[in-house]
């Protein structure tokens, strides 16, 4: 396949995650208003998408590290379970508590209904201390992973000013995020993973086939946005735009326990593979794999190095899009 390459040394990967949360999951047998639910015992996880990408990342064996603001009694909680999950954490305090976010599934229908807070404003001092302290991580890293949304302070260029702090210091950016993050990214970016609708969003039209998706994708290398792009179409797989040739990656096909996390994991198999070192398509196939996990697991619960890598042994080749053109 004549997808190119990404050097690495199989060593660190950097994640920063602006917006963290505690993530609480709880079963209840039907959700209905009013009335009082009766929940089962309630799962606690750190969350948030770099905290998320970080984990899987050393699930999968990668050395990891993971930035992003805290406070309060929760923050110093999600804190702790980040350190508990074998994650070197680079914890910036904050005046604000860090939020909460809720997961309620519901045992009658299989629904699940996700609740999911703002956030704590940051003031400019905290939002200086993030990026003072990912340039301190960054260096000697060979990827750094921005994921998320912006918590509430924060401007919206601020992955531009993550991506010049991964060109000062020779670490590759592998950003996934949607709205005002994304649509300013204007350089410095080497992957980016929009899902179709945050693609749609920031190119401001619909795109209704494979052929649409791409030559969105390949407008926002055109711009200098990313070198490379992948767009997750959930289900249905993920496209691969490279400035050489473009693929297509069936998805793997499982039971869906829940959805909580699975582009996050997707992530992390891609930034995990090219840290091996491994050609683009292989580490898309991981991303692959690793999302697919992640669907066949409960909650917020992280998925195994287990199930990821018996899907990757079975995940499709993917596809060369030869009839596209641009």
């Amino acid at each position: 396949m004549a997808a190119p390459t990404t050097p690495g040394t199989g060593s660190s990967i950097v994640t920063i995650t602006m917006n963290p949360a505690l993530d609480v999951t709880t079963d209840v047998d039907l959700v209905v208003h009013t009335d009082k639910m009766r929940c089962s015992p309630a799962r606690y996880d750190p969350g948030g998408g770099g905290i998320n990408v970080a984990a899987i990342a050393h699930g999968l064996g990668a050395s990891v590290s993971a930035v992003f603001p805290a406070g309060g009694p929760i923050g110093e909680r999600v804190a702790a379970l980040v350190a508990d999950a074998g994650v070197l954490v680079h914890q910036v305090a904050i005046a604000g508590s860090t939020r909460e976010s809720l997961t309620v599934n519901e045992r009658s229908t299989g629904r699940q209904y996700r609740f999911v807070l703002p956030g704590p404003t940051l003031s400019a001092d905290e939002q200086s201390d993030c990026l003072a302290l990912l340039r301190s991580a960054a260096a000697g890293a060979d990827f750094i992973v921005a994921s998320g949304s912006l918590p509430p302070g924060v401007p919206p260029d601020f992955y531009q000013r993550v991506a010049d702090i991964c060109s000062e210091s020779g670490a590759r950016l592998v950003l996934d995020t949607s709205g005002a993050g994304l649509h300013h990214i204007t350089s410095g970016v080497f992957l980016l993973k929009p899902s179709v609708r945050e693609l749609r969003e920031c190119v401001g039209r619909a795109l209704l086939s494979e052929s649409d998706q791409l030559d969105a994708a390949h407008e926002l290398m055109a711009r200098d946005c990313a070198e490379v792009v992948v767009v997750s179409l959930g289900g249905d797989g993920a496209l691969l735009a490279t400035a050489d040739a473009d693929y297509r990656f069936p998805a793997v096909p499982v039971p869906i326990s829940s959805g909580v996390g699975a582009g996050d994991s997707m992530v992390a198999g891609i930034t995990v593979g090219l840290s091996r070192g491994w050609p683009l398509d292989e580490a898309v196939r991981l991303g692959i794999a690793a999302g697919a996990a992640m669907l066949m697991t409960p909650g917020t619960m992280p998925c195994t190095r287990d199930n990821i890598e018996g899907l990757f042994a079975v995940a499709p080749k993917p596809v060369d899009v030869a009839a596209v053109t641009f």
